[in-house]
């Protein structure tokens, strides 16, 4: 393993985030995260999960905020439900520098808290 990172989001803070500027969602997530989520009734634990990912990466690889673009990371849903993640642009310059072929994340929320772990392998 060469990196791993976790990170927890407070589903009603992250709420209001969104409702205060709803531009957000755009840039925050990819438009098929978007269009994966959008029958949902309530689409905001999930988008706050996706977004402990995006930090959760960052993390594995050992970088902050502005490393790499938002929509580098993201999450597909294979089928039966596992999470898949995609990582493209800098953050995909930034794990091949750093010798990682492969990842490894979990997804989980409550009705309050939405996290992640993301494994660079």
């Amino acid at each position: 393993m060469l990196g791993i990172g976790i990170d927890a989001i407070d589903i009603a803070r992250f709420r209001l985030m969104l409702e205060r500027r709803p531009e957000l969602r755009v840039r925050l997530f990819t438009p098929a995260e978007c269009t994966a989520l959008a029958n949902r009734l309530d689409a905001t634990a999930s988008l706050a999960a996706r977004f402990a990912v995006r930090e959760a990466a960052m993390k594995s690889l050992g970088v902050g905020l502005g490393a790499f673009d938002f929509h580098d990371v993201s999450i597909e849903t294979q089928e039966g439900g596992a999470p898949k993640l995609l990582v493209v642009g800098r953050a995909a310059e930034l794990a091949e520098r750093m010798g990682v072929t492969d990842w490894r994340v979990s997804i989980s929320h409550t009705d309050t808290m939405a996290m992640a772990v993301v494994a660079a392998l």
